[in-house]
């Protein structure tokens, strides 16, 4: 049993010392793009695990959205992310500002909630700020 182990480990050891970086795609997307992609990959996602029935009913396929809001295809997509995901400090760092931006989001949304119920709002004039803020939202990531 000794052996077998030893086996595995040296097998492991070696298939995994060629791994290159992969080669630079031909349609490579930019990291600012791809990290607004994320952004509306990590949001579609956690809708889809809120209510898929939602997206289902509406007919939203969200990789299928995403792809057809930013003009790419899933293998554009699926090589320019395995690209960036070799360089693992750069990939943190995209992944970190999608966390960031998400985290503003999400602080945004709740207070601009606190406020309508604070006030009531019998006026609808928080409704609107809400609006508002969820238009700004559609855009969140810094150029």
């Amino acid at each position: 049993m000794k052996h077998f182990f030893c086996i595995i480990v040296l097998i492991a050891l070696f298939g995994c010392s060629g791994m290159d970086k992969p080669k630079k795609p031909t349609k490579l997307i930019g990291k600012d793009k791809m990290t607004e992609i994320m952004y509306d990959v990590y949001i579609l996602n956690a809708a889809k695990g809120v209510n898929r029935k939602i997206l289902e009913l509406n007919g939203v396929m969200p990789l299928d959205y995403v792809y057809k809001k930013y003009n790419i295809d899933s293998l554009q997509f699926a090589e320019s992310n395995t690209y960036y995901a070799y360089d693992t400090e750069g990939y943190s760092a995209m992944i970190e500002n999608v966390r960031v931006t998400l985290q503003k989001n999400k602080d945004l949304y709740e207070e601009l909630v606190k406020e309508e119920q604070e006030l009531g709002d019998s006026t609808g004039v928080t409704k609107k700020r809400v609006k508002g803020a969820l238009r700004e939202i559609e855009d969140p990531l810094p150029q």
